[in-house]
């Protein structure tokens, strides 16, 4: 049975009046607003080339339009979540769910290529304040170990499948109305979700009242960006130019230093307590290690049903569908029912394997492979995988951390994944372009030719992503526990930051 702690101080009802009644609600909200910031990246990349030529810039320009969302939201992730700890969750939350509407807005309503990366990256800005304080609020609001785990198997639906739902919803958007309606349709997301935590959720007290760390602040900050930035650029630039070398290089030096003055830093941002836990150090690695491989074979997948097999953007989104649904069967089944059972660590590995296998297969394509044959096996398989990683990897990842410490856990849990995906899509990228080029040379590049090099190209891809899935099924087999605990009773200080009736 459920547990039902004591009255919260300053509430006026009882936590198992107010939290026990409300908690699914405070969940929907929450989820409303995460699934708004994981869409956004697919529903913007369908809706790219329409807005190229509305607006009339260049494809080495386009660029911008994805990389300046994931700069900030990579680069502020970890001091977004600190900034909840520190000035509350729930305000937080919902100013910048608001401001994530107002950026929205604006990017709908630009008029010139530069409003829109700069709208691209307020949203970017927003979503890294918003999302660990959501993630923060799921952990604090459930705390029984059954409900737990359902909650945490949809909120790892959710985040693993909002791209797949994107996909189809900006086919939609684009195609029936136009391009400025993929960024308008988050005024209504941000709108309910705004509302909805303002009616639901208490307003909490700080649980964090150490100073904020500036030097671990500012060297974490620029050293993502300069990470993020690096990887971006070498995507559509050489490796070997001295741009990219030169970020990735200030970048591995001002993470080295931010470790540094975490050691030493008498308050610092990240606690290494945080990350030195073996199931939550897994954890961030078999998220950072999802978002290394999914990222880009996600985008090559899109290609490839786009580009050779003539799916329009609507069949395209159609046909990841199955992928999103075995995603949220896999998510909702592990976390509530096996976890309990096995532990973290056999759940995890397993869905790294199952990626790898879904990857493998998808390698297998060929220009005239049917869907049902080799794309919609792969999906099904992939999907489940990930629906594995992502839901008990984020519950282990934010489980059992100080009540002070909930925020940058959260925040490291989107980090790891966010700044995974862009390294994983430069990456691949490169690896795609190089397999393509060398396909082609000396041959005559008729339109057979080059369909035939594009597939080799995106094969060579699944290949890699698939090599990464398996290094990660390798690697969290080994580091992660057995056997899951079960969550610690509440204590006072946890109990006072649940969410409960607002005042």
């Amino acid at each position: 049975m459920p547990q039902h702690p004591t009255a919260i101080p300053g509430a006026g009802v009882t936590d198992g009046d107010s939290v026990h009644a409300r908690r699914w609600w405070i969940l929907a909200v929450l989820g409303f607003a995460q699934l708004m910031i994981v869409l956004d990246i697919a529903v913007v990349n369908i809706a790219l080339p329409s807005a190229q030529r509305a607006l009339h810039f260049s494809n080495n320009s386009r660029e911008w339009i994805v990389t300046a969302y994931a700069l900030t939201f990579g680069s502020l992730l970890l001091a977004g979540g600190r900034l909840g700890d520190l000035f509350g969750r729930k305000r937080l939350f919902v100013a910048s769910t608001l401001g994530f509407a107002a950026a929205s807005v604006v990017g709908g309503a630009a008029q010139s290529f530069g409003m829109l990366v700069a709208a691209r990256g307020g949203q970017g800005v927003f979503a890294a304040l918003m999302a660990p304080a959501a993630l923060s609020l799921v952990t604090n609001t459930f705390t029984d170990p059954g409900e737990r785990g359902k909650a945490f198997g949809i909120w790892g639906a959710i985040s693993g499948g909002g791209a797949a739902i994107g996909l189809l919803l900006g086919g939609v958007l684009t195609q029936s109305l136009s391009w400025r309606w993929t960024m308008f349709v988050n005024l209504g997301f941000a709108i309910v979700a705004a509302l909805g935590a303002a009616a639901l959720l208490r307003r909490d007290v700080h649980s964090a009242r150490d100073p904020i760390d500036v030097p671990g602040t500012v060297a974490a900050t620029a050293g993502l960006f300069t990470v993020v930035y690096g990887f971006a650029y070498a995507q559509n630039h050489s490796w070997g130019s001295s741009t990219t070398v030169g970020f990735l290089a200030a970048g591995a030096a001002l993470l080295v230093a931010f470790v540094a003055i975490q050691i030493r830093a008498a308050h610092p941002l990240m606690p290494l307590r945080v990350v030195l836990d073996r199931n939550r150090g897994g954890s961030f690695l078999a998220l950072g290690i999802a978002g290394l491989g999914a990222f880009g074979a996600f985008l090559f997948q899109t290609y490839y049903l786009q580009q050779i097999k003539g799916y329009s953007p609507i069949r395209t989104g159609l046909a990841f569908l199955p992928f999103a649904a075995a995603l949220v069967i896999s998510a909702s089944i592990a976390n509530a029912r096996v976890v309990p059972r096995t532990g973290p660590r056999p759940v995890v590995a397993s869905g790294l394997a199952l990626g790898a296998i879904g990857y493998g297969l998808l390698a297998q394509i060929g220009v005239h492979s049917s869907y049902a044959a080799y794309i919609l096996p792969a999906q099904l398989l992939s999907g489940a995988g990930i629906g594995l990683v992502f839901a008990v990897a984020t519950d282990f990842a934010v489980r059992g951390v100080e009540p002070g410490d909930a925020g940058v856990a959260s925040g490291l849990v989107n980090a790891t994944n966010q700044v995974g995906g862009s390294i994983g899509l430069a990456l691949l990228s490169t690896f795609v372009a190089t397999a393509t080029t060398h396909y082609l040379a000396g041959k005559h590049p008729t339109p057979s030719v080059i369909a035939h090099a594009a597939v080799h190209g995106y094969t060579t891809g699944f290949w890699w992503a698939a090599g990464f899935f398996a290094a990660g099924a390798l690697l969290t087999g080994l580091l992660m526990h057995g056997r899951a605990e079960r969550p610690a009773p509440l204590t006072e200080s946890q109990a006072e930051l649940r969410p409960a009736s607002a005042n």
